[in-house]
Parts: structure tokens; sequence; C-alpha cells
């Protein structure tokens, strides 16, 4: 009897002990992400079950408060990636050589718009998240409003105070529609339509999907908002219409890339061929309506019709470039109408 006790204590010891060494031989990824929250347990349980041997840490915030994250610690860069985060923002590390140069195994299968073709390749494209109004019809006949289909109709008097967006600094769905605006409209008229948008705009918030959420309570009749926040909150029985006026509307993608100077090169590699599978984009599409992988869909329930199709011809390299102006400008005109911060 005591020669088995001691035989099974021998045993769970090395199998303890095992459990131990294995834990201590997986490599520690840290990826600075924008993804939402409920998105980073799926994401890496299935980045750790493709790549074996790699622990995933995830560090989280919203699009603005990660880019400017990134860039603050570029002299002794934190991060070993990069994943869910806005290609704007990507473009913008690349042009100050913040990014290793790597092209995922696969990636040439990916829709053209989703890749990077200015060589050497430093970004790869995972999913597409779009702007739209979330309109409450409840609200807007108490308002005596009716349903904008432009998005100079938001200026109209009617919506005086009645009207929410992101912060363009805090939120990469607002910077995307800004920077929208100014390419469609050019610069001149861009800031005319905003300054006109300002007058009936209540508070622009942190978050992205902040805008649809509070017009799907009807605390507002309109939010600029997350596609995929609207058709949500209409699924789940708010009184809203998610709508794409009838020029477009503005978008980015949410990408991948290795930070410059990781000591876990390899394993990061790894992970980045694993975003460019089908497999990963079929994970995707549980959260996004567009993807990269061509082929892969999901579209939920109310969801706006047509919506790739009605996709803005973006220029993300302006969009980086041009972000620190851009930004500061817009502040300097309306700053004033901003949540307070948390």
């Amino acid at each position: 009897m005591r020669r088995w006790l001691l035989a099974a204590g021998a045993a769970l010891a090395l199998a303890f002990g095992s459990g131990t060494a294995d834990a201590q031989t997986r490599t520690r990824v840290t990826i600075y992400t924008a993804l939402e929250n409920e998105q980073l347990a799926p994401f890496k349980q299935a980045i750790e079950a493709a790549v074996p041997g790699v622990e995933v840490v995830w560090v989280r915030d919203s699009t603005g408060v990660i880019t400017a994250r990134i860039l603050a610690e570029r002299e002794n860069p934190r991060a070993d990636m990069i994943m869910g985060l806005a290609a704007s923002s990507l473009l913008l590390f690349e042009g100050m050589n913040l990014l290793e140069p790597y092209t995922p195994a696969g990636a040439e299968a990916l829709k053209p718009a989703f890749r990077d073709t200015t060589p050497p390749v430093t970004w790869t494209g995972m999913d597409a998240f779009l702007g739209v109004i979330c309109y409450n019809t409840v609200e807007g006949r108490r308002a005596n409003t009716t349903a904008p289909t432009s998005w100079r109709d938001l200026t109209r008097p009617e919506f005086r105070g009645r009207l929410v967006m992101p912060h363009p600094a805090s939120s990469g769905t607002g910077y995307l529609m800004v920077a929208m605006w100014l390419q469609m409209m050019g610069e001149e008229q861009g800031w005319r339509f905003m300054d006109a948008l300002h007058e009936n705009m209540a508070v622009y918030t942190h978050s992205g999907s902040a805008p649809c959420v509070q017009a799907a309570r009807g605390e507002r009749v309109a939010g600029i908002s997350l596609d995929m926040r609207g058709a949500r909150e209409r699924t789940q029985g708010a009184p809203i219409e998610v709508i794409i006026p009838a020029e477009g509307t503005g978008w980015d993608m949410e990408a991948v890339s290795i930070v410059r100077g990781t000591r876990n090169l390899d394993a990061a590699r790894r992970i980045a061929d694993w975003a460019a599978t089908r497999g990963a984009n079929e994970l995707y599409s549980r959260f996004y309506a567009v993807v990269a992988f061509p082929g892969v869909t999901n579209t939920p329930p109310n969801y706006p019709a047509n919506a790739e199709e009605r996709m803005f011809r973006n220029d993300f390299t302006w969009m980086a470039q041009n972000r620190e102006r851009i930004l500061a400008e817009w502040s300097r005109r309306y700053e004033s109408k901003a949540a307070p911060r948390n």
C-alpha cells in the first residue's frame, strides 16, 4: 500500500511538474487591440489552438487610445503585435517605421482592399467596420423629423441638439466619418458641413457604439455609429432604422501587424499566418458582416442591404498622413461638446 501511495505521489508530482514546465515554455505574445471585450476570449482561444506553444496576452482599449499608446512607446515598444486596430492607424505606424515587414502565408487569397499593396508588406486586413445612422423612429416622430437619406439631412434645424456621434480622436468610427466627409466633399465643404452638423450635435462620445445605444434607448433621435451595433440594437427590439445615406459611407478595416523589434518574431509570424486563413475569417464573421476572405459571409439580421457595395473609396494613406492635422483642427472647432472622459 505504501509503495502504491509513493508511486501515485510521484506520478502526480511528475504530471504537475510537466504542466508547470509546459506553461513556462509557452511564448507570451503581447497583442495591442481595439477588439470589443466580448471578442477577446474567443480570439485568444482560437489563436492558442491554432498556434501551439503561444499564450496571447491582450492589452485592450479604444482605437484612439491604443494608437496614442503605440506612438508614446515607439522608442521602447511593449507590444509584440497589433490586431484588430484600424488600418489607418497601422499606416501611420508604417510611415514611422514601427512595423515589421511580413507577408502572411496565403494573404494573396484575400480581397484586394484588405491587402497592403505597397511593399514591404506590414499589415494584413481582417474585417471592415462601417459608419451608419441609427435613427429612432419613435423619437423622430415626437421631434417632427423624418429619417435622413443623405448626410446633409442631418444638418436640418429639426435635429438641433438631438444628434450624437463618436469623438474622432477616441474612436476609429469617429475618425473614419470625419475623413470620409473631407474626402467626399472636399476639405472646404467638408469642414463647412461639420460646422453645421456641430450645431445639431448634443455630444461627442468616446465610443463608436455609444451613439447607436443612445439612439436605441431614445436618449437621442439619431446617432452616427457602428454598423454592427445598429443591426444588433434593432434585432433586440429597438425602434431604429439603420441607414447608409445615398452618398455611401465611411469605413475602415481592422488589421494585424507585427511590431518592429519584437523578441517573439517567430510566434508573431505564426499568429499573422493564422490571421489570414479562412478559419480566422470565419471567426471574424461572427462579429463583422464584411471580412477579408472571399466567400466568407455571415450577414446579421437587420443589417443594411448592399452595405459592402456602398463603402466609400477611402484613401487610407491620406487618412494616416493627415490624421494629426485633421484631429487638431476638429478639436479646435468642436471639442466644446466632447463627453467627459472616464
